[in-house]
Parts: C-alpha cells; structure tokens; sequence
C-alpha cells in the first residue's frame, strides 16, 4: 500500500489487480483505527465502518472486468473446447502404403478368397525324387490338363495389381478368376510353363530368387525381362531363399532390398509383391516388407493375419493331380464363387 497526492492505493497480489474504491475505503478504515486506537465518538466509529462495508459489499457484486477477461483467456488455453471435429481430428488415419490407402482389415478379410496356384519345377519325376520332392515338381503333361481344364472352365487368369484393386477396393475381377504363380526362377517356367500360357491367352507372376539368375537350369537376365515385357508379373522371393523366419540384422537388405533392385533393373519396373521362402512368414517381417516398397506377400497355407491380411495371402501348392482334383481343391480352399 502506498500513499500518493493524499490517495491511498492498495495493491494485492491476487489476480484481481488494483481493488477499486470501495475496498480501498474499507482497508484505509481499518488502518486508520489501528494507528490511533481512537475516535473523536462511538457514533462516529459505526457510521465509518457500516460506509465502508455497504462499499466493500456493492464492489464485490460485480468481478472486476480485467479480471475476468484474464479468467477466460487462462481456461480457454488450459481446457480446450471439445467439439466433433476435434474428436475426429484425434481419429487414426486410415493406413497407407506406398502412399496409397490401405482398407480395414475386416473389409479385407471380408471379400472372397481368389484361387493362387503355386508351382515349382516343371519336369517329369526322376527315380531319385523322393515322395516329398514330387510334391513340388509337376511333368509337363499335367501342367498342360491343368492349364487347359482351367481355360474349358472359363477361368481367367489374374495379376498381383487386379487382386490389390480387389481386395483393398473393392474393385471388380472376371468372372471365374485364378491366378497362376510360380517360385524359384527355374528354367522350366520360361521353356515350359510360358508356351503354355501364351497358348490360353493366360498371364502369370514369376517370383524370383535372385540368386540363381544366369545359373545352369535357371533363367537368365534377358529371360527374366522377356516374361516382364510380355505382361508377366516378377516378384521377389529373397537372394537364396532363407528363411524369413531367422533373419536378423542385414538380412533384410541381403535378402529383400538387394534382390528387389536388382530386379528393378532387370525388368525397368517396380516390384511390389513378394512370396515369402517355403510359404513361411511372421509380424516381424511384415514392416520390413512395407519398409522397402511391398504392397503385398504371399505365404501359403496357414490362416492370414488379422491385421495385415494383405501380406499373408494364401496360395496352394500345385502336385501333378488330376484336373478334377485341382478343380475340387480350388472350390474347397477358397470358395470363391
């Protein structure tokens, strides 16, 4: 408190600023009273003290108005309104790869498996095969029933880009659809495999092992691009086939980021699908994948992940069966209708 050209002004250190008069008349009241202990009459006393209060009283009906204003501005700025658009702003967006929009998982789940049919080696059987081996190798004569029972049925053969369309968007296929995969980059999916397919007006994705390129008994570089230029997919199916399930430290550039350039290279176009080594997979490999450009990863049996349904599409490996039990397997395994 202090004292200028006879008026007392009275500070605080509330948030209310400078008291206005009222409140100031009644500290100087009190104040007075405790300096002189005194006055001139009782009477006197009284009719000071009941002016002070009836002020003090009618000053503290109204908040002071800078006070107020102050008031508001703090609230506003620790407590922020909440309105719709807020909660919707706080809303996660909807995911995306390769900057492009990813559906929900449910949606995804929620559409219709496509038939993938798997095939390795394409020759006949060798006495030296084992039973298991034969599993992964199909003669000639039964690729070519299987090929066409699909083409007498009204099969139309798909690529990795309509399936994405499908399965993210919605996007309609043709009637019957199917799609024609092939592993390991053997030469007979080039001298034996693709005739075929040319003859049925057919189209298939060759995912390759980088390792094997220009090897005796696998394709070539020029082999390779040939597929790719004829309206054939190429993927990525790792340098030499490891294990997804064991890779630790530079293996995901050893074994998905090289191969993937390389191919890149090979063909002049992007690659963005892949086929994981023996059709096993696991969640650590899925943000690797999405890491270095893949949009989608093909396994083969086991059940899809729920939450990313498009990295852990089913395929079913092909054996040398009859058409008829291809037929019945594809309609058992998928339900595509």
């Amino acid at each position: 408190m202090c004292k200028k050209s006879g008026v007392y002004i009275v500070h605080s250190t509330t948030n209310k600023g400078f008291y206005p008069f009222g409140e100031c008349l009644f500290y100087v009241s009190l104040l007075h009273s405790m300096k002189t202990h005194t006055f001139r009459s009782k009477p006197e006393l009284i009719a000071i003290l009941t002016i002070a209060l009836f002020c003090f009283m009618a000053a503290n009906c109204h908040e002071n108005p800078s006070a107020k204003v102050a008031n508001e501005a703090g609230a506003s700025k620790s407590e922020p309104p909440t309105t719709g658009k807020d909660k919707s702003a706080n809303t996660e967006p909807t995911p995306s790869v390769d900057g492009m929009k990813v559906a929900d998982p449910k949606t995804i789940l929620g559409r219709p498996e496509v038939p993938i049919l798997c095939y390795h080696q394409i020759r006949d059987w060798k006495p030296t095969d084992s039973k298991s081996a034969k599993d992964y190798i199909i003669p000639p004569a039964s690729l070519a029933d299987q090929i066409k029972m699909l083409s007498d049925s009204g099969y139309h053969t798909i690529l990795p880009d309509q399936l994405y369309a499908y399965l993210n968007e919605g996007k309609p296929l043709p009637s019957k659809p199917v799609m024609l995969t092939f592993d390991d980059t053997d030469l007979d999916q080039y001298t034996v495999a693709k005739p075929l397919l040319d003859k049925y007006g057919y189209k298939g994705v060759f995912f390759v092992m980088t390792v094997s390129i220009g090897r005796p008994h696998y394709m070539s570089k020029e082999q390779i691009k040939d597929l790719s230029d004829n309206g054939h997919v190429i993927g990525s199916h790792t340098w030499d086939h490891h294990n997804v399930k064991k890779y630790q430290g530079k293996d995901w550039e050893i074994q998905i980021e090289k191969p993937t350039k390389l191919l890149e290279s090979i063909t002049g176009k992007k690659i963005q699908y892949f086929a994981y080594p023996f059709g096993l997979w696991n969640h650590e490999a899925i943000p690797e994948l999405k890491k270095r450009g893949m949009i989608a990863a093909f396994q083969l049996y086991s059940k899809r992940d729920e939450q990313d349904p498009l990295y852990t599409i089913r395929r079913i490996i092909v054996p040398a069966m009859k058409p008829a039990s291809l037929y019945k397997s594809m309609h058992e395994g998928f339900h595509y209708n």
